[in-house]
């Protein structure tokens, strides 16, 4: 009786394992689609007519809705779950202090959106994409400073190659200018996109704070809420920006004179919109099947397949510069990740808890 049991038991964890490596699947293939997707849909509204800068912003988060779709199917399971029980689980778990500090990331997001629409008006996308990859290095660093997160040789390493292949780029700058744009446009560009890529940088440790600082138990369900509420503030903010700059006004107007068409303006809208929520929605799949570590893996494994896809669909052009940044951004990737396995490995053979810093937003926010 008791090997029964115990057979019952193995075929549940084996369930469980299975069903958490098709949720890894899944969940990483929206991730990648995002990835990729997101960056060359909002070039596409910028290269054939498109000049909104707060609309590009507001966008990315726009299709937050979507989120409820996931979140709602997961109430019903765990409703079901607990269908036995006297307690049912509340339609919404988060708590005030939680939805605060996710208001205030949200706000921060919405501006980080901003910041990026504004490089990616300017910048290739192969060229933009390289810049926000220095991500890491900004990461590594407020890690360290907010939640003491400390350096090793390998996170050392990767912050001098990310830096080195910025600076690689900024070096020459003026070679894959958009025709018709002038050299000061291309540099606000560039600092544009350095400086999403260190805001980003800044909102991951202090998610890992607000993680590691709530009285709540991190489930699915909560992190989905998180999320929810993050995306409603940055496209708050964003709408604000549209409103202030009256960008809804000349929406109709910008579509007429769509160089692909009226039709296809708001096709490209409404696809960069999901495309980010892809983003979204893949990433924090990603964190509640594996790791947050798994997401920014597979986020740095598909920044090369943008850089190609921007070079075949757009026909941007791709020196010897883009070249050795790429290389050099590859190569701080790999070393900051190995060194994060590692790090790993050492605290579970000491017993240690695995810390995760939570990789829940989009390498433009």
């Amino acid at each position: 009786m008791k090997g029964m049991w115990w057979m019952v038991g193995d075929k549940k964890k084996a369930e469980k394992r299975s069903m958490k490596r098709v949720g890894v699947v899944l969940n990483s293939i929206l991730l990648a689609i995002g990835t990729s997707g997101g960056p060359l849909v909002m070039r596409l509204y910028f290269i054939h007519g498109g000049n909104r800068i707060w609309l590009s912003s507001f966008l990315e988060t726009a299709a937050f809705p979507l989120i409820l779709i996931p979140l709602t199917i997961s109430h019903i399971s765990r409703r079901h779950a607990h269908h036995h029980h006297s307690s049912k689980p509340n339609l919404i778990s988060i708590k005030l202090p939680l939805f605060l500090a996710s208001a205030f990331i949200g706000i921060l997001t919405g501006l980080d959106d901003y910041l990026y629409a504004c490089g990616i008006a300017r910048l290739p996308v192969s060229t933009s994409s390289l810049i926000q990859s220095s991500h890491l290095a900004f990461t590594a660093v407020f890690a360290f400073l907010l939640v003491k997160h400390r350096f090793t040789p390998y996170s050392i390493n990767a912050i001098v190659l990310l830096t080195v292949a910025a600076v690689v780029l900024a070096l020459r700058s003026g070679g894959d200018r958009p025709s018709g744009e002038s050299t000061r446009q291309y540099v606000i560009g560039f600092i544009m996109i350095l400086a999403a890529a260190a805001l980003y940088g800044l909102v991951l440790p202090l998610m890992e704070l607000v993680y590691k600082r709530s009285k709540q138990r991190i489930t699915y369900s909560l992190v989905m809420e998180i999320q929810l509420v993050m995306c409603f503030f940055a496209t708050l903010f964003c709408t604000l920006g549209m409103i202030i700059n009256k960008d809804f006004k000349v929406i109709s107007r910008e579509a007429k004179d769509y160089k692909l068409g009226e039709s296809m303006y708001y096709v490209v809208v409404v696809g960069s919109a999901i495309m980010w929520q892809f983003f979204f929605l893949g990433a924090i799949g990603v964190i509640f099947c594996a790791s947050s570590l798994f997401s920014g893996i597979v986020i740095a494994a598909f920044l090369p397949v943008t850089e190609v896809l921007a070079v075949i669909v757009y026909k941007e052009n791709f020196q010897a510069e883009k070249g050795v940044a790429l290389v050099l951004s590859l190569w701080g990737f790999v070393s900051y990740f190995y060194g994060e396995i590692k790090q790993d490995r050492e605290k579970n053979k000491n017993g240690c808890p695995e810390t995760e810093l939570p990789l829940s937003l989009p390498p433009n926010s």
